[in-house]
């Protein structure tokens, strides 16, 4: 039986909780999750916690902000003039919104408070600073679901 290494596609059902309990995503009554191990396309810590998983086997993934989304950082909540803000948008604490960066690449901010003049807007993801615990269930590595396969020959 296979087990993942660095380089794998796999496909996992997962949910993901803060160590409260509180489930902010789930791959669960959708599309499993298919990634390829080691290639940066996942958080660190969920790339290295499959790493040893074979077909079948469920795992529960704990990691620290660090391995996760990062720490909060503090150089990342900003002033925004609001009066460069467009006047028909109602703004709300909360609120999600979509800037640009000087070379135009896009990157989402969140209002997190509204003064006299300014807003205070927030670049960091929001599971930033946080611990997150991620139950997965290995489904497929390589394309192998691990199901036993019957072969007739005539």
């Amino acid at each position: 039986m296979s087990i993942v290494k660095q380089g794998d596609v796999v496909s996992v059902h997962y949910t993901g909780t803060l160590t409260t309990g509180e489930e902010f995503d789930s791959s669960v009554g959708r599309a499993p999750l298919e990634f390829t191990v080691g290639a940066g396309q996942m958080i660190a810590g969920f790339d290295a916690g499959v790493v040893g998983m074979a077909v079948g086997d469920k795992k529960v993934i704990t990691m620290e902000a660090a391995d996760a989304y990062g720490e909060w950082e503090v150089e990342n909540a900003f002033p925004f003039p609001k009066a460069n803000i467009p006047a028909d948008l109602k703004l709300e604490v909360g609120m999600e919104l979509t800037m640009r960066s000087p070379d135009g690449s896009p990157f989402n901010v969140t209002v997190a408070e509204i003064q006299d003049e300014n807003i205070i807007l927030d670049a960091n993801h929001h599971l930033a600073g946080k611990a997150l615990v991620f139950n997965v269930e290995m489904l497929s590595i390589n394309g192998e679901t691990g199901q036993s396969r019957i072969i007739l020959l005539d």
